[in-house]
């Protein structure tokens, strides 16, 4: 478990391994990450995932409005068929245009505004799943990775962190879930999560 928890603690989180620098707590990485989260929150691989977010970037489609100038038909094709998101690119990019679309009419294409009009964490999950395509899992991919960053962001850990937690006999409340390490530790858990189940 020693070397599991040393493991955990540097494990890179989602959003760094896009490049995407969180910690400026700007609109435009924001924006960069709630997309990407959109892409990790359908049943498929974080591979394809990546790389579809990656084809994104590509194509310069990380803002709102150029998503939205983009259209549903580019958005399926090419991008989406690039990235090798092709299960969900018809009901990903329909999604995403309605995002984009209610993210622009009511927060002035802010996310930082949607973060400051909520009261608190709960009214902040529940303005996330008022948009079209955005569940439970995809809310919570978006708010563990900024929770240090919003102070109304503190979304319960998954089950399966909860589970890899208790596999390997790690007490997650012993660590601040506002804190940095933690937010380490829940990405390292949810990576690790199929070696984690194997070796328990």
């Amino acid at each position: 478990m020693t070397i599991a928890l040393a493991k955990l603690k540097r494990s890179e989180l989602y959003s760094e391994e896009l490049a995407i620098e969180l910690s400026s707590n700007t609109d435009e990485e924001l924006f960069k990450w709630f997309l990407a989260s959109m892409l990790y929150g359908a049943r498929i691989s974080q591979t394809i995932a990546k790389h579809t977010y990656q084809t994104f970037a590509r194509y310069q489609l990380l803002e709102p409005q150029a998503i939205l100038q983009a259209g549903w038909g580019f958005l399926v094709k090419p991008v989406m068929a690039e990235g090798g998101y092709v299960r969900y690119d018809e009901k990903t990019s329909t999604a995403l245009l309605s995002v984009c679309d209610k993210l622009i009419a009511e927060y002035d294409g802010s996310l930082l505004t949607l973060h400051a009009e909520a009261r608190d964490n709960q009214d902040l999950e529940s303005r996330l799943i008022q948009f079209h395509g955005i569940g439970p899992v995809t809310a919570n991919i978006f708010l563990r990775e900024v929770r240090p960053y919003w102070k109304k962001s503190n979304p319960e850990p998954l089950p399966i962190v909860i589970d890899s937690a208790r596999r390997l006999g790690l007490e997650l409340s012993e660590y601040d879930r506002k804190g940095m390490a933690f937010t380490r530790v829940e990405a390292g858990l949810i990576r690790l999560r199929k070696e984690i189940s194997q070796r328990a």
